[in-house]
């Protein structure tokens, strides 16, 4: 049976206030590591942008883990600010 294709996305979702970035990484990485269809999944502050990285088998054009970053973003961080998600890489790992 071949290997099955596995994709590593990386996503960054810009504009963070930096008073929310540390702790918002830190709870965003926590709320993943409960998601085992993603693996390697880490989420870290730059000082502008915070940025998700994780690995799958079924997401080849980014779009269900930009969903769920979203949607961890939203119960992580209560006080709203703008930006958006943008896909900073997808690679095909084999």
């Amino acid at each position: 049976m071949p290997a099955q294709t596995k994709f590593r996305v990386v996503l960054a979702w810009n504009e963070v206030p930096p008073h929310l970035g540390q702790q918002g990484a830190a709870d965003i990485a926590k709320e993943f590591s409960h998601r085992e269809w993603h693996e390697n999944a880490r989420c870290d502050w730059d000082g502008s942008c915070l940025i998700l990285q994780a690995e799958n088998d079924y997401d080849e054009d980014g779009r269900g883990l930009r969903d769920e970053f979203f949607d961890a973003i939203s119960a992580s961080i209560s006080e709203p600010f703008d930006g958006g998600i943008t896909v900073r890489s997808i690679s095909k790992l084999g």
